[in-house]
């Protein structure tokens, strides 16, 4: 989360608070998105700026997604809640603003639940109100040099998330800590508690609630565990089932600006317990949950039935070394593609999987089975009338003896290109964007983003591009790529490599994908 510091913070404060809150009513293009880098299949604002993904929650068959959105300018301001919900979290219908700046300050990020038992005492005729809890940010304290000036609000809806009223004062006051922020809340049922997880400067703290009005902090995690590079952000803390087994861990998720493997920004996670107060892990090493530059500040959603049973995730994909320059004029911003998490236990180590979510596959139209089993040098791909910028491609190579580096290229016809890849000598997976495009808004956009990885002998790519975006899911989500990007036409064509004598391949498919717009 980005701050704005002095006089011009006030200023835009005081100018926002003068925006009528009644007046929300949105107008969507009729362009159907099709600007130059207009992802199709991706969550994007209709205009101005976006980050991260907030107040997600599962309620009477519809996925909410709120986001930290500035309808005012294409890059980062007095924030807002922008709000959209979908049936299937790929088709989306974008809703009136949430949640305006007030009195308070600015709506920094935060969580939203459904009080089913009415706890908190909000809800109307019988039924639990949607309860949204965030982080108020005053910039004019923060300009003043105060370190109370971020507090967590509260404001419910009776009318499934379509109007919000706002609780008079902040429920949980700053006790003189700058950056006490991105509250993630859940009930657990196993506690018959409301738990917040909050970002504290370089630790998550936990608070306990019986009605979401009322906290007692119950304790910390984090000051000497993992990655310390930067700020920490955008918490969350659930359970998950390890695959396969009746064993349930804790995940906890703590997004780090700067500080992030690639550079900027990234989330961690970390695999222990919780025993309704706090956090605890004998992990001692870093994990990353995307290897990629564009994965940030992510989080599951809520009231997922049990009947679904799915971890359910998505990302804001972009980096903050970079996120409000890149080339795009009407909007900035998608979201990542929604995700399955998934606790894997390999060789005694716990990972957390990411995999695409089955919802996804309807979008797919044309399906071409490419015949090829073997490749050597580059070997071009036919891929007929399927676009490339709007595609899935499934690809799975089968490792040679001989140290090979093997992968997939596009390109296009200015000679523009992108490298997903495996090395087998350096044991090693890399996304190359280094000639992919436009990179000048940016002295550190060009890069290869490379993570250690073990491979089988037998390596899945699983692929999705989209207009300006590249998501690579390795076995199974084993490990995961997400880099965004910038050519000046569209890539058009597709290489198998392999630089070391020749790699089989044994399955190759490639899908055009439809737009959701």
């Amino acid at each position: 989360m980005r701050k704005i510091t002095g006089i011009l913070a006030v200023l835009i404060f005081c100018a926002c608070l003068q925006q009528k809150e009644n007046s929300s009513v949105r107008t969507v293009s009729n362009s159907y998105y099709s600007e130059q880098y207009r992802p199709q299949y991706h969550f994007t604002p209709d205009s101005m700026w976006m980050n991260d993904p907030n107040g997600m929650v599962f309620h009477e068959g519809e996925y909410h997604l709120f986001y930290q959105y500035y309808p005012d300018s294409n890059i980062w301001g007095p924030m807002h809640w922008g709000h959209a919900v979908s049936e299937d979290m790929v088709n989306w219908e974008h809703l009136p603003i949430a949640l305006y700046p007030d009195d308070n300050g600015y709506i920094f990020s935060g969580s939203a639940v459904v009080d089913k038992k009415n706890t908190s005492g909000l809800g109307q005729d019988g039924k639990g109100p949607m309860v949204a809890i965030f982080t108020y940010h005053d910039p004019v304290g923060a300009a003043n040099g105060e370190n109370d000036y971020q507090t967590q609000g509260l404001a419910f809806s009776n009318n499934n998330g379509r109007t919000w009223e706002k609780y008079p004062e902040p429920v949980l006051k700053n006790p003189g800590i700058a950056d006490f922020r991105d509250p993630k809340v859940s009930w657990v049922e196993e506690f018959s508690k409301w738990i917040m997880a909050l970002a504290v400067q370089d630790h998550i703290e936990f608070y306990a609630s019986t009605d979401l009005i009322n906290w007692e902090k119950t304790g910390e995690f984090g000051q000497e565990k993992g990655a310390h590079g930067g700020v920490w952000e955008c918490p969350d803390l659930f359970p998950v089932k390890i695959e396969g087994t009746n064993e349930t861990k804790w995940v906890l998720l703590v997004s780090i600006n700067p500080g992030g493997p690639q550079g900027g920004s990234a989330t961690q996670y970390f695999i222990g317990d919780f025993d309704g107060k706090t956090f605890s892990t004998t992990q001692n090493e870093e994990k990353w949950l995307d290897h990629g530059s564009d994965n940030y500040a992510g989080v599951i959603w809520n009231g997922i039935p049990q009947s679904d049973g799915r971890c359910l995730f998505i990302g804001w994909m972009s980096n903050w070394l970079y996120a409000q320059k890149v080339p795009t004029q009407r909007w900035r911003s998608a979201m990542t593609l929604p995700r399955q998490l998934k606790l894997r236990k390999i060789n005694g180590n716990y990972i957390l999987a990411s995999a695409p979510v089955k919802e996804l596959e309807t979008l797919r139209l044309k399906n071409r089975v490419l015949l090829v089993s073997e490749v050597s040098g580059y070997t071009l791909i036919p891929t007929a009338n399927i676009s490339v910028m709007q595609s899935e491609m499934l690809f799975n190579f089968k490792q040679n003896k001989e140290g090979n580096e093997f992968g997939i290229q596009l390109s296009n016809k200015n000679g523009e290109k992108i490298k997903i890849g495996y090395s087998q000598n350096n044991s090693e997976l890399y996304i190359d964007r280094t000639e992919a495009g436009t990179a000048n808004f940016s002295d550190e956009f060009e890069a290869v983003h490379r993570t250690k990885y073990i491979a089988k002998q037998n390596l899945q790519f699983h692929v999705f591009i989209d207009k300006a975006s590249i998501e690579v899911f390795v076995d199974n989500g084993n490990a995961v790529l997400t880099d965004i990007f910038f050519p000046g036409v569209s890539y058009n064509k597709v290489e198998l490599f392999s630089t070391k004598g020749s790699t089989k391949v044994t399955n190759a498919a490639i899908w055009q994908l439809s737009s959701v717009w």
